[in-house]
């Protein structure tokens, strides 16, 4: 659940799942912490990076708006 000050959410689960990635695996192919990527699946994260963002749609081969919703 993310946190009441943001309705952008983080659809990550969904997309390793259906990838039949693990975070670990992911975290390599993108080259971020799992830390990070974690931080990040439980909507915790304040920021990411475009370049990050970018890295992470190639890894997923998804669109940014299949991993982040605005839900008002």
């Amino acid at each position: 659940m993310p946190p009441p000050d943001t309705a952008i959410t983080v659809h990550l689960d969904d997309l390793l799942a259906a990838r039949g990635l693990t975070l670990t695996q992911l975290a390599a192919l993108v080259d971020v912490t799992v830390v990070n990527l974690s931080v990040l699946k439980n909507g915790r994260a304040k920021a990411i990076r475009f370049s990050t963002l970018t890295r992470l749609c190639q890894a997923l081969d998804c669109q940014p708006g299949d991993l982040l919703r605005y839900e008002p």
